[in-house]
Protein backbone atom coordinates (compact mmCIF):
# COMPACT_ATOMS: atom_id res chain seq x y z
CA UNK A 1 0.00 0.00 0.00
CA UNK A 2 1.87 3.12 -1.15
CA UNK A 3 0.93 6.96 0.36
CA UNK A 4 1.20 10.26 -0.64
CA UNK A 5 1.71 13.09 2.26
CA UNK A 6 0.52 16.70 1.41
CA UNK A 7 3.92 17.59 1.50
CA UNK A 8 5.33 15.13 -1.24
CA UNK A 9 5.30 16.13 -4.82
CA UNK A 10 2.18 14.94 -6.79
CA UNK A 11 3.17 12.13 -9.20
CA UNK A 12 3.63 13.49 -12.97
CA UNK A 13 0.78 13.73 -15.34
CA UNK A 14 1.12 10.88 -17.62
CA UNK A 15 -0.59 10.45 -21.66
CA UNK A 16 -4.76 8.89 -20.96
CA UNK A 17 -4.36 5.59 -21.30
CA UNK A 18 -6.53 4.53 -25.36
CA UNK A 19 -10.39 5.31 -24.91
CA UNK A 20 -9.95 6.85 -20.91
CA UNK A 21 -12.36 10.00 -21.00
CA UNK A 22 -11.30 12.60 -19.66
CA UNK A 23 -7.89 13.21 -19.27
CA UNK A 24 -5.61 15.33 -20.96
CA UNK A 25 -2.85 13.99 -22.34
CA UNK A 26 0.40 15.25 -20.50
CA UNK A 27 -1.80 18.52 -19.77
CA UNK A 28 -3.01 18.79 -16.06
CA UNK A 29 -6.40 20.61 -15.31
CA UNK A 30 -4.24 23.55 -13.74
CA UNK A 31 -2.07 24.26 -16.32
CA UNK A 32 -2.19 27.62 -17.12
CA UNK A 33 -3.69 28.73 -20.15
CA UNK A 34 -0.71 29.30 -22.22
CA UNK A 35 0.04 26.57 -24.55
CA UNK A 36 3.71 26.27 -25.81
CA UNK A 37 3.71 27.06 -29.53
CA UNK A 38 6.49 26.41 -31.98
CA UNK A 39 9.57 28.29 -31.41
CA UNK A 40 12.04 29.79 -33.48
CA UNK A 41 16.12 28.85 -33.37
CA UNK A 42 18.33 31.88 -33.23
CA UNK A 43 18.93 32.10 -36.68
CA UNK A 44 15.33 32.37 -37.00
CA UNK A 45 14.31 28.57 -38.42
CA UNK A 46 11.70 26.72 -37.13
CA UNK A 47 13.25 24.76 -34.18
CA UNK A 48 12.82 20.90 -35.11
CA UNK A 49 11.85 20.03 -31.29
CA UNK A 50 8.65 22.47 -31.93
CA UNK A 51 5.80 20.61 -30.96
CA UNK A 52 3.30 19.98 -34.17
CA UNK A 53 -0.15 22.13 -34.11
CA UNK A 54 -1.53 18.99 -34.12
CA UNK A 55 -0.45 17.50 -30.68
CA UNK A 56 -0.71 20.87 -29.18
CA UNK A 57 -4.59 20.88 -30.63
CA UNK A 58 -4.82 17.10 -29.62
CA UNK A 59 -3.81 18.01 -25.64
CA UNK A 60 -5.88 21.46 -25.95
CA UNK A 61 -8.72 19.27 -26.43
CA UNK A 62 -8.15 16.42 -23.66
CA UNK A 63 -7.33 19.82 -21.19
CA UNK A 64 -11.17 20.76 -22.04
CA UNK A 65 -12.50 17.41 -21.55
CA UNK A 66 -10.59 17.13 -18.43
CA UNK A 67 -12.41 21.23 -16.87
CA UNK A 68 -15.53 19.77 -18.90
CA UNK A 69 -15.91 16.31 -16.78
CA UNK A 70 -14.77 18.45 -13.53
CA UNK A 71 -17.51 20.60 -13.87
CA UNK A 72 -20.20 18.38 -14.57
CA UNK A 73 -19.42 16.56 -11.68
CA UNK A 74 -19.10 19.78 -9.32
CA UNK A 75 -22.66 20.90 -10.51
CA UNK A 76 -23.99 17.53 -9.44
CA UNK A 77 -22.56 18.19 -5.88
CA UNK A 78 -24.31 21.86 -5.87
CA UNK A 79 -27.19 20.32 -6.64
CA UNK A 80 -26.92 17.72 -4.16
CA UNK A 81 -29.60 18.48 -1.02
CA UNK A 82 -29.29 17.10 2.53
CA UNK A 83 -26.49 15.30 3.54
CA UNK A 84 -26.88 11.51 2.45
CA UNK A 85 -27.16 12.99 -1.07
CA UNK A 86 -23.82 15.24 -0.36
CA UNK A 87 -22.22 12.06 0.70
CA UNK A 88 -23.95 9.75 -2.36
CA UNK A 89 -23.04 12.19 -5.11
CA UNK A 90 -19.56 12.02 -3.69
CA UNK A 91 -18.92 8.89 -3.77
CA UNK A 92 -20.50 7.94 -7.47
CA UNK A 93 -18.67 10.93 -8.74
CA UNK A 94 -15.32 9.94 -7.77
CA UNK A 95 -16.21 6.30 -8.67
CA UNK A 96 -17.10 7.93 -11.73
CA UNK A 97 -13.54 10.41 -12.55
CA UNK A 98 -11.28 7.09 -11.08
CA UNK A 99 -13.03 4.72 -13.12
CA UNK A 100 -14.26 2.36 -10.21
CA UNK A 101 -16.78 0.67 -9.21
CA UNK A 102 -17.60 0.19 -5.47
CA UNK A 103 -16.71 3.19 -3.27
CA UNK A 104 -17.12 3.49 0.80
CA UNK A 105 -17.25 6.82 2.19
CA UNK A 106 -16.97 7.76 6.16
CA UNK A 107 -17.38 10.77 7.94
CA UNK A 108 -15.06 11.69 11.44
CA UNK A 109 -16.86 11.50 14.28
CA UNK A 110 -16.22 13.97 17.07
CA UNK A 111 -13.48 11.69 18.94
CA UNK A 112 -11.75 11.34 15.68
CA UNK A 113 -13.14 7.75 14.72
CA UNK A 114 -15.14 6.68 11.70
CA UNK A 115 -18.80 6.99 11.94
CA UNK A 116 -21.43 4.87 10.18
CA UNK A 117 -19.71 4.10 6.48
CA UNK A 118 -21.89 4.99 3.16
CA UNK A 119 -21.36 2.36 0.28
CA UNK A 120 -21.34 2.84 -3.23
CA UNK A 121 -22.21 -0.23 -5.20
CA UNK A 122 -21.97 -1.96 -1.68
CA UNK A 123 -24.59 -3.77 -0.07
CA UNK A 124 -25.26 -3.64 3.89
CA UNK A 125 -23.57 -7.32 4.66
CA UNK A 126 -20.39 -5.93 2.69
CA UNK A 127 -20.70 -2.46 4.67
CA UNK A 128 -21.02 -4.86 7.75
CA UNK A 129 -17.79 -6.59 7.16
CA UNK A 130 -15.47 -3.66 6.42
CA UNK A 131 -16.71 -1.95 9.56
CA UNK A 132 -14.38 -4.95 11.48
CA UNK A 133 -10.98 -4.10 9.86
CA UNK A 134 -9.13 -3.03 12.81
CA UNK A 135 -8.42 0.39 13.04
CA UNK A 136 -4.13 0.12 12.52
CA UNK A 137 -5.30 -1.73 9.19
CA UNK A 138 -7.85 0.81 8.18
CA UNK A 139 -6.83 3.12 5.35
CA UNK A 140 -9.84 5.04 6.03
CA UNK A 141 -8.64 5.67 9.36
CA UNK A 142 -4.92 6.67 8.20
CA UNK A 143 -6.93 9.08 5.83
CA UNK A 144 -9.14 10.79 8.90
CA UNK A 145 -5.75 11.89 10.90
CA UNK A 146 -5.57 15.09 12.54
CA UNK A 147 -1.51 14.23 12.36
CA UNK A 148 0.76 12.92 9.59
CA UNK A 149 -2.58 12.81 7.54
CA UNK A 150 -1.72 10.96 3.88
CA UNK A 151 -3.00 13.14 0.64
CA UNK A 152 -3.66 9.73 -0.68
CA UNK A 153 -3.46 5.74 -0.63
CA UNK A 154 -3.74 3.38 -3.16
CA UNK A 155 -3.31 -0.63 -3.12
CA UNK A 156 -2.83 -1.97 -6.94
CA UNK A 157 -3.86 -5.29 -5.32
CA UNK A 158 -5.19 -5.53 -1.71
CA UNK A 159 -5.47 -9.29 -1.38
CA UNK A 160 -1.87 -9.83 -2.24
CA UNK A 161 -0.54 -6.21 -0.45
CA UNK A 162 1.59 -7.61 2.81
CA UNK A 163 1.22 -3.66 3.89
CA UNK A 164 -2.95 -3.88 4.27
CA UNK A 165 -2.82 -6.27 7.10
CA UNK A 166 -4.44 -9.79 7.32
CA UNK A 167 -8.09 -8.60 8.26
CA UNK A 168 -8.02 -6.25 4.71
CA UNK A 169 -6.69 -9.01 2.62
CA UNK A 170 -9.05 -11.38 3.40
CA UNK A 171 -11.78 -9.21 2.90
CA UNK A 172 -10.45 -8.31 -0.03
CA UNK A 173 -10.60 -12.19 -1.40
CA UNK A 174 -13.96 -12.74 0.26
CA UNK A 175 -15.77 -9.44 -1.63
CA UNK A 176 -14.28 -9.66 -4.67
CA UNK A 177 -11.81 -6.30 -4.08
CA UNK A 178 -9.11 -5.88 -6.41
CA UNK A 179 -7.15 -2.36 -6.73
CA UNK A 180 -8.25 0.43 -3.97
CA UNK A 181 -7.39 4.33 -4.09
CA UNK A 182 -8.26 6.49 -1.14
CA UNK A 183 -8.53 10.22 -1.00
CA UNK A 184 -9.20 12.23 2.84
CA UNK A 185 -11.69 15.00 2.08
CA UNK A 186 -10.27 18.20 4.44
CA UNK A 187 -10.02 21.71 4.97
CA UNK A 188 -7.82 23.93 6.40
CA UNK A 189 -10.19 25.57 8.87
CA UNK A 190 -11.92 22.40 9.89
CA UNK A 191 -9.61 19.77 9.56
CA UNK A 192 -10.43 16.64 8.64
CA UNK A 193 -14.09 16.01 7.97
CA UNK A 194 -14.67 12.23 5.52
CA UNK A 195 -12.61 9.50 4.38
CA UNK A 196 -13.70 7.92 0.61
CA UNK A 197 -11.98 4.91 -0.69
CA UNK A 198 -12.91 3.58 -4.03
CA UNK A 199 -12.23 -0.37 -5.29
CA UNK A 200 -11.63 -1.65 -8.57
CA UNK A 201 -12.54 -5.27 -9.42
CA UNK A 202 -9.29 -6.40 -10.55
CA UNK A 203 -5.97 -5.56 -9.43
CA UNK A 204 -5.41 -1.93 -10.93
CA UNK A 205 -4.92 1.34 -9.40
CA UNK A 206 -5.84 4.71 -11.15
CA UNK A 207 -3.91 6.87 -13.77
CA UNK A 208 -1.89 10.03 -12.72
CA UNK A 209 -4.72 12.31 -14.93
CA UNK A 210 -7.47 10.32 -12.92
CA UNK A 211 -5.82 10.73 -9.44
CA UNK A 212 -5.47 14.18 -9.99
CA UNK A 213 -9.08 14.80 -11.56
CA UNK A 214 -10.36 13.18 -8.24
CA UNK A 215 -8.09 15.16 -6.16
CA UNK A 216 -9.09 18.33 -7.45
CA UNK A 217 -13.11 16.83 -7.32
CA UNK A 218 -12.17 16.41 -3.38
CA UNK A 219 -10.63 19.69 -2.79
CA UNK A 220 -13.79 21.54 -4.30
CA UNK A 221 -16.10 19.18 -2.73
CA UNK A 222 -14.79 19.52 1.13
CA UNK A 223 -15.76 22.92 1.85
CA UNK A 224 -19.22 21.89 0.62
CA UNK A 225 -19.74 18.98 3.09
CA UNK A 226 -18.42 20.80 5.90
CA UNK A 227 -21.13 23.26 5.21
CA UNK A 228 -23.74 19.98 5.13
CA UNK A 229 -22.14 18.37 8.48
CA UNK A 230 -22.44 21.54 10.05
CA UNK A 231 -26.00 22.10 9.13
CA UNK A 232 -26.98 18.68 9.59
CA UNK A 233 -25.38 18.68 13.36
CA UNK A 234 -27.40 21.73 14.26
CA UNK A 235 -30.33 19.98 12.85
CA UNK A 236 -30.15 16.83 14.93
CA UNK A 237 -29.32 19.14 18.09
CA UNK A 238 -32.08 21.31 17.70
CA UNK A 239 -34.54 18.19 16.81
CA UNK A 240 -33.37 16.36 19.63
CA UNK A 241 -34.13 19.66 22.32
CA UNK A 242 -37.59 19.84 20.03
CA UNK A 243 -38.09 16.50 20.98
CA UNK A 244 -37.13 16.68 24.76
CA UNK A 245 -39.99 19.13 24.91
CA UNK A 246 -41.99 16.25 24.49
CA UNK A 247 -43.25 13.52 26.60
CA UNK A 248 -40.79 10.79 26.34
CA UNK A 249 -43.21 8.11 27.92
CA UNK A 250 -47.15 8.20 28.22
CA UNK A 251 -48.84 7.29 31.32
CA UNK A 252 -50.62 4.59 32.46
CA UNK A 253 -54.40 4.24 33.67
CA UNK A 254 -56.13 1.25 34.45
CA UNK A 255 -58.62 0.58 31.21
CA UNK A 256 -56.92 2.71 29.20
CA UNK A 257 -54.38 2.13 26.17
CA UNK A 258 -52.46 5.15 25.39
CA UNK A 259 -50.01 5.19 22.26
CA UNK A 260 -48.59 8.42 20.29
CA UNK A 261 -46.70 8.86 16.72
CA UNK A 262 -44.45 12.08 16.11
CA UNK A 263 -43.35 12.73 12.78
CA UNK A 264 -41.60 16.21 12.76
CA UNK A 265 -40.89 18.18 9.80
CA UNK A 266 -37.44 20.10 9.52
CA UNK A 267 -37.28 23.45 11.22
CA UNK A 268 -35.73 24.86 8.33
CA UNK A 269 -38.99 23.70 6.32
CA UNK A 270 -41.77 24.07 8.88
CA UNK A 271 -43.61 26.60 9.45
CA UNK A 272 -45.03 26.18 13.20
CA UNK A 273 -44.77 23.58 15.95
CA UNK A 274 -47.08 20.34 17.32
CA UNK A 275 -47.41 18.74 20.38
CA UNK A 276 -48.92 16.22 22.30
CA UNK A 277 -49.69 15.38 25.75
CA UNK A 278 -50.97 12.52 28.32
CA UNK A 279 -51.59 13.83 31.85
CA UNK A 280 -52.41 11.92 35.01
CA UNK A 281 -54.44 14.03 36.96
CA UNK A 282 -54.48 13.60 40.53
CA UNK A 283 -58.20 11.99 41.21
CA UNK A 284 -57.44 9.32 38.38
CA UNK A 285 -58.49 10.46 35.19
CA UNK A 286 -56.32 11.79 32.41
CA UNK A 287 -56.04 14.72 30.33
CA UNK A 288 -55.24 14.37 26.79
CA UNK A 289 -54.15 17.22 24.61
CA UNK A 290 -53.01 17.96 20.98
CA UNK A 291 -52.04 21.23 19.31
CA UNK A 292 -50.06 23.19 17.01
CA UNK A 293 -48.33 27.13 17.43
CA UNK A 294 -47.84 28.60 13.98
CA UNK A 295 -45.11 31.45 14.18
CA UNK A 296 -44.93 35.00 14.71
CA UNK A 297 -47.81 35.69 13.84
CA UNK A 298 -50.15 35.42 10.81
CA UNK A 299 -48.26 34.72 7.66
CA UNK A 300 -45.03 33.44 9.27
CA UNK A 301 -43.13 31.24 7.09
CA UNK A 302 -39.96 28.59 8.19
CA UNK A 303 -37.81 30.90 9.68
CA UNK A 304 -39.78 31.22 12.72
CA UNK A 305 -40.06 27.62 13.06
CA UNK A 306 -37.42 27.68 16.28
CA UNK A 307 -39.10 30.40 18.20
CA UNK A 308 -42.75 28.60 17.02
CA UNK A 309 -41.05 25.09 18.99
CA UNK A 310 -39.65 27.13 21.88
CA UNK A 311 -43.15 28.45 22.26
CA UNK A 312 -44.56 24.92 22.16
CA UNK A 313 -42.48 23.69 24.98
CA UNK A 314 -43.85 26.95 26.97
CA UNK A 315 -47.15 26.69 26.04
CA UNK A 316 -47.47 22.53 27.10
CA UNK A 317 -46.22 23.11 29.95
CA UNK A 318 -48.67 25.67 30.90
CA UNK A 319 -51.55 23.60 29.69
CA UNK A 320 -50.18 20.49 31.80
CA UNK A 321 -50.27 23.53 34.90
CA UNK A 322 -53.89 24.05 34.39
CA UNK A 323 -54.76 20.55 33.39
CA UNK A 324 -54.21 19.94 37.05
CA UNK A 325 -55.63 22.44 38.57
CA UNK A 326 -59.25 22.06 36.40
CA UNK A 327 -58.70 19.10 33.69
CA UNK A 328 -62.35 18.42 34.27
CA UNK A 329 -63.43 21.43 32.46
CA UNK A 330 -61.44 21.65 28.91
CA UNK A 331 -63.24 24.95 28.56
CA UNK A 332 -62.04 26.35 31.35
CA UNK A 333 -58.17 24.56 30.77
CA UNK A 334 -58.56 26.39 26.75
CA UNK A 335 -59.91 29.65 28.27
CA UNK A 336 -56.60 29.90 30.43
CA UNK A 337 -54.80 29.11 27.85
CA UNK A 338 -55.93 31.75 25.28
CA UNK A 339 -55.15 34.05 28.20
CA UNK A 340 -51.67 33.08 28.63
CA UNK A 341 -50.98 33.27 25.21
CA UNK A 342 -51.95 36.44 24.57
CA UNK A 343 -50.43 38.06 27.16
CA UNK A 344 -46.85 36.19 27.24
CA UNK A 345 -46.78 35.28 23.18
CA UNK A 346 -48.81 38.00 21.52
CA UNK A 347 -47.33 37.10 18.02
CA UNK A 348 -48.18 33.75 17.96
CA UNK A 349 -51.53 31.64 17.54
CA UNK A 350 -52.40 28.21 18.15
CA UNK A 351 -55.06 25.44 17.60
CA UNK A 352 -56.00 23.23 20.01
CA UNK A 353 -58.32 20.28 21.58
CA UNK A 354 -58.39 19.26 25.35
CA UNK A 355 -59.97 15.67 25.90
CA UNK A 356 -60.48 14.78 29.70
CA UNK A 357 -61.28 11.15 30.32
CA UNK A 358 -62.99 9.18 32.70
CA UNK A 359 -61.77 6.06 32.10
CA UNK A 360 -63.29 3.44 34.21
CA UNK A 361 -67.19 5.22 33.34
CA UNK A 362 -65.24 6.31 29.95
CA UNK A 363 -66.69 9.06 29.77
CA UNK A 364 -65.05 11.93 27.85
CA UNK A 365 -65.50 15.46 28.02
CA UNK A 366 -63.36 17.52 25.20
CA UNK A 367 -63.44 21.07 23.83
CA UNK A 368 -61.68 22.17 20.63
CA UNK A 369 -60.15 25.76 19.50
CA UNK A 370 -59.92 25.70 15.78
CA UNK A 371 -58.66 21.94 15.67
CA UNK A 372 -59.42 19.14 13.88
CA UNK A 373 -62.35 17.45 14.98
CA UNK A 374 -61.30 13.84 17.04
CA UNK A 375 -62.48 10.62 15.22
CA UNK A 376 -63.78 7.44 17.81
CA UNK A 377 -63.26 4.54 16.27
CA UNK A 378 -65.52 1.81 17.20
CA UNK A 379 -66.55 -2.03 16.19
CA UNK A 380 -68.90 -0.54 13.17
CA UNK A 381 -66.48 2.34 11.71
CA UNK A 382 -65.83 5.59 13.00
CA UNK A 383 -67.05 9.20 13.04
CA UNK A 384 -66.06 12.77 13.94
CA UNK A 385 -66.35 13.85 17.24
CA UNK A 386 -68.02 17.33 16.17
CA UNK A 387 -66.39 20.00 18.25
CA UNK A 388 -68.36 23.51 17.86
CA UNK A 389 -66.71 25.94 15.29
CA UNK A 390 -64.00 28.22 17.45
CA UNK A 391 -61.65 30.02 16.52
CA UNK A 392 -57.77 29.62 17.53
CA UNK A 393 -56.16 30.90 20.26
CA UNK A 394 -55.10 34.17 20.27
CA UNK A 395 -57.36 35.25 17.29
CA UNK A 396 -59.99 36.94 18.92
CA UNK A 397 -60.84 39.47 21.50
CA UNK A 398 -62.17 36.78 23.76
CA UNK A 399 -62.14 33.14 22.68
CA UNK A 400 -65.31 31.06 24.15
CA UNK A 401 -67.10 27.47 22.52
CA UNK A 402 -68.85 24.69 24.91
CA UNK A 403 -67.77 21.36 25.32
CA UNK A 404 -68.80 17.96 24.48
CA UNK A 405 -69.51 15.24 26.65
CA UNK A 406 -70.54 11.67 25.69
CA UNK A 407 -69.53 8.07 26.88
CA UNK A 408 -67.37 5.55 24.86
CA UNK A 409 -68.31 2.14 24.16
CA UNK A 410 -65.65 -0.68 25.89
CA UNK A 411 -63.30 -1.22 22.90
CA UNK A 412 -63.08 1.98 21.36
CA UNK A 413 -60.76 4.44 20.46
CA UNK A 414 -60.44 7.98 20.68
CA UNK A 415 -58.18 9.46 17.83
CA UNK A 416 -56.59 12.84 18.82
CA UNK A 417 -54.32 14.84 15.52
CA UNK A 418 -52.99 17.84 14.18
CA UNK A 419 -53.46 19.36 10.93
CA UNK A 420 -50.66 17.75 9.19
CA UNK A 421 -51.60 14.70 9.51
CA UNK A 422 -54.85 15.14 8.02
CA UNK A 423 -53.23 17.24 4.96
CA UNK A 424 -50.80 14.45 4.38
CA UNK A 425 -53.72 12.12 3.93
CA UNK A 426 -56.03 14.34 0.91
CA UNK A 427 -55.46 17.29 -1.03
CA UNK A 428 -57.45 19.50 1.21
CA UNK A 429 -57.94 19.55 4.67
CA UNK A 430 -61.18 18.76 4.35
CA UNK A 431 -60.45 15.71 2.12
CA UNK A 432 -57.97 14.57 4.39
CA UNK A 433 -59.81 14.38 7.41
CA UNK A 434 -62.48 12.38 5.79
CA UNK A 435 -59.82 10.19 4.52
CA UNK A 436 -58.05 9.66 7.60
CA UNK A 437 -61.40 9.23 9.18
CA UNK A 438 -62.14 6.15 6.21
CA UNK A 439 -58.51 4.18 7.03
CA UNK A 440 -59.90 4.46 10.49
CA UNK A 441 -62.57 2.77 9.91
CA UNK A 442 -61.32 0.24 7.99
CA UNK A 443 -58.74 -0.73 9.44
CA UNK A 444 -58.22 -4.61 10.03
CA UNK A 445 -59.85 -5.71 13.45
CA UNK A 446 -56.38 -6.86 15.02
CA UNK A 447 -55.27 -3.45 13.83
CA UNK A 448 -58.11 -1.46 15.64
CA UNK A 449 -57.75 -3.38 18.92
CA UNK A 450 -53.82 -2.03 19.11
CA UNK A 451 -54.09 1.86 19.24
CA UNK A 452 -50.13 1.08 18.77
CA UNK A 453 -50.72 -0.96 15.71
CA UNK A 454 -53.72 1.66 14.74
CA UNK A 455 -51.25 4.65 14.76
CA UNK A 456 -48.49 2.74 12.62
CA UNK A 457 -51.35 1.81 10.28
CA UNK A 458 -52.92 5.47 10.16
CA UNK A 459 -49.51 6.75 8.84
CA UNK A 460 -49.02 4.21 6.43
CA UNK A 461 -52.00 4.30 4.70
CA UNK A 462 -52.23 7.96 4.10
CA UNK A 463 -49.01 9.05 1.67
CA UNK A 464 -47.91 12.45 1.11
CA UNK A 465 -50.32 13.74 -1.94
CA UNK A 466 -47.01 15.17 -3.40
CA UNK A 467 -44.96 12.13 -3.40
CA UNK A 468 -41.15 13.24 -2.95
CA UNK A 469 -42.15 16.97 -1.39
CA UNK A 470 -40.66 18.00 1.87
CA UNK A 471 -42.64 18.11 4.68
CA UNK A 472 -43.95 21.48 6.33
CA UNK A 473 -46.12 20.02 8.62
CA UNK A 474 -45.32 17.90 11.54
CA UNK A 475 -47.26 14.83 11.98
CA UNK A 476 -48.85 14.11 15.34
CA UNK A 477 -50.95 11.23 16.32
CA UNK A 478 -52.44 10.29 19.63
CA UNK A 479 -54.90 7.52 20.29
CA UNK A 480 -56.32 6.48 23.88
CA UNK A 481 -58.23 2.72 23.64
CA UNK A 482 -60.99 1.94 26.50
CA UNK A 483 -60.24 -1.91 27.51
Amino acid sequence: MNESHPSAALPPTTTAEPGEPGCAGGLTVLDPPGLPGPVDAPDGTPDARAEPSTAVQDRLAGRLSDITSLHEHTERLVRARGLAAVLDTVLASGAALLGARRGVLVTRQPGGGPGQPVGFGLDRASLGALETVPTEQSMLARLLRERDRPAQLHSRDLAEDPTTGARLRELAVHLGLGGAYGLPLATVEDGPLAAALWFYDEPAEPTACRRELARHYCEIAAPLLAKQLEADRISRTTEALRRGLLPDRLPRAAGLRLAARLVPAGLERSCGSDWYDAIPLPDGTIGLTVGSVSGDGPGAGPGSAPGAAAAMGRIRAALRAYAVLEGEDPVSVLGDLELLLKTTEPTRTATAVYAWLEPEERRITLAGAGHCPPVLVGRHGAEFVETSLSAPLGMLACWEAPGVEFTAERGDTLLLYTEGLARRCGPTLHAGQANLRRAAADAPRDVRIDPDRLCAHLLAVCPDPEAGGAATDDLMLLAARFE
